[in-house]
């Protein structure tokens, strides 16, 4: 990383980027060029092991290139605003994000429940939500196992830190 003052190594401030960022956007080889889709997302952590759950349907593009590669990049990102620093002059946009590589596996139908209610604690607004668990075998859940990953943020008023 070249802007080291803005790498993030300490694990409890992965871990909050990861809870004030709404989307995961992962990258597939197809070929030529990658495919890139943006998704919702949950998340769990197992001791300093990061693992992210992501949904779709059964059959598509998606689905087809994680059965037939299993490994994705992956990033994320919130914005917290553009700063304009006249007396510079200079402007800078304040942001955190991490982005990494992981393993990905279609989580099996029986499986798919549990993995799916981790999706919903992600959000306030749906961690007390009964949704319908009936489509839990009819819907694509995949797990990422994050084999690595980079933090990286520009905090308003600063350094990293």
């Amino acid at each position: 990383m070249r802007r080291k003052d803005r790498e993030v190594k300490d694990f409890d401030k992965i871990l909050q980027i990861i809870e004030h960022c709404n989307t995961i956007r992962l990258a597939f080889n197809d070929g030529e060029y990658p495919y890139i889709v943006p998704l919702s997302f949950g998340y769990e952590v197992d001791g300093q092991q990061l693992y992210f759950y992501i949904h779709g349907a059964l059959k598509g593009k998606k689905a087809d290139l994680i059965a037939s590669n299993g490994k994705c990049s992956f990033e994320m990102d919130t914005e917290l605003g553009l700063e304009l620093m006249p007396e510079v002059p200079d402007v800078t946009m304040r942001y955190e994000s991490l982005m990494g590589k992981a393993d990905i596996e279609i989580i099996p139908a029986d499986e798919r429940r549990a993995a799916l209610d981790i999706m919903m604690q992600k959000n306030e607004a749906t961690r007390d939500f009964v949704w319908n668990y009936a489509a839990a075998p009819h819907t694509l859940v995949a797990r990422l196992t994050v084999t690595e990953y980079t933090g990286k943020i520009n905090p308003i008023g600063g350094n990293a830190d």
